[in-house]
């Protein structure tokens, strides 16, 4: 997906607080939002098309991000 030239993106920080600095890695990490974003706005559209409530949809989608699991938490 491409980026739209007046998107705004969040600085990417390390664990630590850090910026990321490494321009390939904040290539990937925006894009996955974009794509992330574009499927999001679809799902949304999709159901109040299809006569579903925005504000489920919104709390559905909201609580999938909250139940992603880190595997690779120490």
């Amino acid at each position: 997906m491409a980026e739209k030239a007046d998107e705004e993106w969040p600085v990417w920080r390390t664990p630590e607080g850090e910026a990321v600095s490494c321009i390939e890695k904040i290539k990937v990490l925006n894009e996955n939002l974009a794509e992330l974003k574009g499927l999001a706005q679809d799902a949304l559209e999709d159901a109040v098309l299809m006569g579903g409530d925005e504000q489920q949809v919104r709390a559905v989608l909201g609580d999938i991000v909250a139940g992603l699991v880190n595997p690779y938490r120490k």
